[in-house]
């Protein structure tokens, strides 16, 4: 039986592995991108399991925070940037800056409500995903794609330090893309991102506060 990783595909043989997936330890994690053991499934079920969407696109628009805005500008900056459009690039880092700066704090944020909140995140990249295959917009499918990769492996993260605390960040680094957003906790950046395949430079290092 095969298993693959929800978040970058890396694919655990039992019969190479030797070891049934189900004797795995549950701290044992994907040795390409660091995501739990949980993220895996059987390579019969498919990693966006497409669920129709049952009522039109236009009922799912919703109103945009600005600190919704401002990450969604910070994307389409990384995007831009990808795309060797630096201009577009910059205007948009000063949208993200703009909407940054005015978002209210946020009086009820905690890890939980994080992961309840990336949860959500990852159920509805389905809908997006079916909306952008059913009108044949392959841009729009590949920001799901990278997406969706990005926001499990949150969601891993954030899930992880709940059992663990700050015991999880002890004496290792946290390393983001800077291309689409992946984060990876080790000692390096890992070679090559497990998402958009960029070099070990394209991580930036994100040291933490001081106490």
């Amino acid at each position: 039986m095969r298993y693959i990783c929800q978040i970058c595909g890396y694919v655990y043989d039992e019969a190479k592995g030797k070891t049934p997936f189900s004797d795995l330890p549950e701290t044992w994690k994907c040795p390409l991108c660091g995501a739990a053991k949980s993220d895996f499934k059987p390579e019969s079920v498919k990693p966006s399991a497409v669920k129709a969407a049952a009522s039109p696109m236009k009922e799912n628009l919703q109103e945009l925070s600005a600190g919704q805005l401002s990450s969604l500008c910070s994307n389409l900056a990384r995007g831009c940037e990808k795309q060797y459009m630096p201009d577009a690039a910059g205007l948009f880092r000063e949208l993200s800056a703009y909407f940054a700066a005015v978002t209210p704090d946020q009086k009820d944020a905690s890890a939980e409500k994080l992961a309840a909140d990336l949860q959500k995140d990852v159920e509805n990249y389905a809908a997006v995903r079916a909306a952008a295959d059913a009108a044949g917009d392959r841009g729009a499918a590949r920001v799901c794609v990278w997406g969706e990769k990005v926001t499990r492996m949150l969601s891993s993260l954030v899930s992880r330090y709940l059992k663990e605390g700050e015991a999880m960040l002890e004496n290792t680094g946290v390393w983001v893309c800077t291309v689409c957003g992946f984060v990876y906790i080790g000692d390096e950046a890992p070679q090559l991102c497990p998402v958009c395949k960029v070099p070990a430079w394209k991580f930036e290092k994100i040291e933490g506060r001081a106490s």
